[in-house]
Order: structure tokens, then sequence, then C-alpha cells
């Protein structure tokens, strides 16, 4: 590739513009944390999780899988404290490349994925005892994704990136179908509209960054 030095490259000014779009995209890559691991943690986590949920406690208490009834709950919550942790150091690495303002955000938003899910997860722990037990994916379920979708949407702002804000609305949106459709039919919802979409939104992102 050509360097900027390269006299050749400022005899030709179309050439020296398309020098400088190539380094500049570049920068920007290497800035832009890869969208895979922004986005398929979190549809892996709701794929198995919210899977798993659905098939031990299905539409009107239809057990499709007869697991132990503490398997799904703890697969989810561990699944998605463990992609809230991963998120959230992908941020961070990625902020610590650049000074100033941009790398405080990168830093802020970085820590504000792990320590929101730890303190959701602690608060959703203590209550675990409380709902009945069909509830429970409702209640792990619906406060997580509607953490996450607020969360993108917020991230969204500070990067003034409008597909992440889409992804953020419709993780939302998804969310409330599921809560409106009651147990069972939400962890289905969650598990294939939402962590299908991530999935599917982590490879296009990803080719779009490559």
């Amino acid at each position: 590739m050509a360097s900027i030095n390269d006299e050749s490259s400022f005899e030709d000014p179309a050439e020296a513009l398309r020098l400088i779009e190539r380094e500049r995209a570049n920068l920007e890559r290497e800035l832009t944390p890869d969208p895979r691991w922004m986005y398929w943690p979190w549809g892996l986590a709701w794929l198995i999780g919210s899977g798993l949920l659905f098939l031990r406690y299905g539409p009107d208490g239809r057990v499709l899988a007869d697991v132990p009834a503490w398997l799904p709950p703890t697969v989810q919550a561990g699944s998605v404290i463990i992609a809230g942790i991963i998120t959230g150091v992908v941020g961070f690495r990625s902020g610590r490349q650049v000074a100033g303002p941009t790398s405080r955000q990168a830093a802020m938003y970085g820590f504000a994925w792990s320590i929101s899910f730890t303190a959701l997860s602690v608060i959703f722990a203590r209550l675990s005892q409380v709902p009945p037990e069909e509830t429970l994916g409702i209640l792990w379920g619906g406060g997580m994704v509607a953490l996450v979708g607020a969360l993108y949407m917020a991230g969204a702002a500070v990067w003034n990136d409008r597909d992440m804000f889409v992804l953020g609305a419709w993780i939302s949106g998804v969310n409330v179908i599921g809560v409106l459709l009651g147990p069972g039919w939400h962890a289905l919802v969650i598990a294939v509209a939402g962590g299908g979409g991530l999935l599917v939104a982590g490879l296009v992102g990803w080719l779009r960054w490559r």
C-alpha cells in the first residue's frame, strides 16, 4: 500500500484522497470494537438461556424437557453475567487506545455494562424466592433484556450509532411483546427474535467493520 510520504501519491489528488480515506478507515476499524464481541455473547446467552427456559417452563406450564428446575434460571443468569462482563471488557479495551473525552466515554460505557448487570443480578437473586417458580423466567429474562436494550440505545447516543439504536429499540420491543405474551412465550420470543437478531447483527456489523 502506498505511504503518505510517497511523492507519487501527491501528484494525483484523487489518489491522495483515496489514501487518506483508507488510512481513516483503518484507524476507525482499530478503535471500534469488533461487533462480534459486542453482540454474539448476548445472542448466544439468550439463545441458550432463554431456549432452556422455554423447554423447562413452556406455555401453560408445559414441560418440554424434564431438566432440574434450578438449571434454566442458573444457566440464563450465568450466561448473561458472562456476556455483560465480555461486553464491558471489550468496550474498556477499545477506549484505552484513545485519549481525552472519547477514551473516558468508552471506559465509562464499558464499566456501565459490567456494573449494572452485576447489580441487577444481585437484586434478582435476592428476589428469586418471592415470585412463583413459573414467573422467574419473566423476572430474570424481562429485566435483563430491558437493561440490554436500554444500554444499547444509550451507547448509540454516545457514539452516534443509528444501527445500534435500532437494535436497542428492537430488543426493547421484542421484550415487551414477550412479557405481554406471558411465561414460556417470553423465553421463546427472546431466544429466537432476541438472540437470533443479535447473532445476525453481529455478523452484519462485522462484515461492515472488516
